[in-house]
């Protein structure tokens, strides 16, 4: 078993966009420090070869059928990466994705599955689709990287479901929130109050919201007591962690939001934060649990099953906000 010195000099040792997340939310060193290595990002190691990887017509993945999707995978990663948004590189990218990504891009106006997708097909990427799923993380990208994204905020705030969730299935009949839209949502409406200020209504709906996800100890029905199956293809168990997950819900994402939100911590949380520190390894580490193959590489050279510093990472610092 490592001490945890060894596990934070290990992940010390990776790369600037973990580094620095250590030394602000765990070592607690100047801000200074820390935004000197959060330069770092954009012109080093994981974050630096991302960036590299975007296409003059603004996308990641230019010759997939939907590269507007991997763009947006791509940017949120760079989120969670802390890229400098006022960066030349960043503003450089966003850019690019301002004057050339659109919905359906690569799809012809006869080829759209349903005649309703008119409303959105080639609309700009900030202006997002139709699914809250994907437009919380819209918002978030475009919140964090300095677009005026008011219109998407007013919209997901009218699709708030009266159980405090949200649900990409409510057009279709949905009466009950789903945890892994009502996550992204919850992601988006959080970067758009940290970067625009305080907004009652928006604070009021987030409340609502990670009340759905206390009220459930963010995993379990309120019927039955009893952890969730989640029965939608391509998932795992809200127990097994992934790093990027996308629109995937899993605990330690919800209990990273939590954190993020300074929401008190709650003893509704209690299993959830003992399901995540039973899951260290013989190293006191976590690992990647799975990895969904359409995500961008976040962690170079990780396999399935290997020691995780991003998955890490978020576990330690989220234990030790609940238990601070």
């Amino acid at each position: 078993m490592y001490t945890k010195t060894q596990i934070l000099q290990w992940l010390l040792d990776s790369d600037p966009s973990i580094r620095w997340q250590v030394m602000q939310d765990i070592l607690h060193e100047s801000p200074a420090k820390v935004a000197l290595e959060r330069a770092k990002v954009a012109n080093e190691g994981w974050g630096a070869m991302l960036l590299a990887k975007q296409a003059s017509n603004g996308t990641w993945n230019p010759d997939d059928r939907f590269p507007e999707m991997h763009t947006l995978r791509t940017l949120n990663l760079l989120c969670d990466m802390g890229l400098d948004p006022s960066s030349q590189p960043a503003r450089q990218a966003i850019t690019l994705v301002q004057q050339h990504v659109r919905w359906l891009m690569k799809i012809g106006k006869e080829e759209l599955p349903k005649e309703e997708d008119i409303n959105w097909w080639h609309k700009p990427f900030f202006e997002g689709e139709v699914e809250p799923c994907i437009n919380g993380r819209v918002l978030r990208v475009g919140a964090y990287f300095g677009v005026n994204m008011r219109s998407l905020v007013n919209r997901l705030l009218g699709e708030q479901m009266a159980d405090g969730g949200w649900n990409c299935e409510q057009e279709t009949g949905s009466t009950r929130g789903s945890f892994h839209s009502t996550i992204n949502v919850l992601e988006g409406l959080l970067e758009f109050e940290s970067a625009t200020g305080d907004s009652s209504e928006v604070t009021a709906a987030r409340q609502r919201g990670h009340e759905y996800l206390l009220k459930r100890q963010l995993f379990r029905s309120v019927s039955t007591g009893e952890p969730i199956t989640d029965r939608l293809k391509d998932t795992h168990p809200w127990t097994q962690f992934a790093y990027p997950a996308g629109w995937r819900y899993d605990i330690l994402r919800g209990l990273e939001y939590l954190r993020k939100a300074t929401v008190a911590p709650d003893p509704r949380l209690a299993d959830a934060t003992g399901i995540v520190e039973s899951k260290r390894d013989s190293t006191g580490r976590w690992t990647f649990d799975c990895m969904y193959q359409e995500e961008p590489i976040a962690e170079v050279g990780a396999e399935d099953g290997e020691p995780s510093h991003w998955i890490t990472l978020r576990a330690m610092r989220a234990l030790e906000w609940y238990l601070d």
